[in-house]
């Protein structure tokens, strides 16, 4: 059974006139969808590459922090891209949305990954010397990129679910 209050909020966003120009505009959900992948695919090739790095796979004759430096923008750039993207869309189906299993797993995974992205900042910010990389780290890179390949697949899923 689906929260009340989120429910009372769906319908409360189907009400708003953001919703009925949405609704309206055949245009504007492609166009969004558009961007987001984008967004997403800037974030991916970021994320990739530092992990990539944190790994020991590719990158190696730079110190992690100098990769780290370098794709941090694309990542942080691109997430409130996705932000906005992602709400106008929730505004214009919020059932389909909010109350989808696949999209609140895919907000966790977000959640996680975003924890985890600014860890590896914290640790890495201005350290440029080639510093020995543990077992944790290369365990969180790989959750990282996991957690990656299911939030795409999750957004996808949202589709389907």
């Amino acid at each position: 059974m689906q929260n009340s209050a989120l429910l009372q909020f769906c319908y409360y966003l189907e009400s708003t006139p953001l919703n009925a120009a949405i609704q309206n505009n055949f245009w504007v959900v492609p166009f969004l969808q558009s961007i987001h992948i984008l967004a997403i695919a800037s974030i991916l090739v970021g994320v990739l590459l530092i992990n990539l790095r944190i790994l020991g796979i590719h990158g190696q004759s730079e110190p992690i922090a100098a990769v780290i430096n370098r794709y941090q923008s694309l990542i942080w750039l691109a997430l409130p891209v996705l932000l906005i993207t992602g709400c106008i869309m929730i505004v214009g189906e919020p059932a389909r949305s909010l109350t989808n299993p696949a999209f609140q797993l895919k907000m966790l995974m977000l959640l996680a990954v975003i924890f985890i992205t600014l860890l590896f900042q914290k640790k890495w910010h201005s350290n440029n010397s080639f510093t020995p990389v543990n077992t944790t780290n290369r365990l969180l890179a790989i959750l990282s990129l996991a957690l990656w390949v299911g939030i795409v697949a999750a957004g996808r899923w949202i589709a389907y679910a």
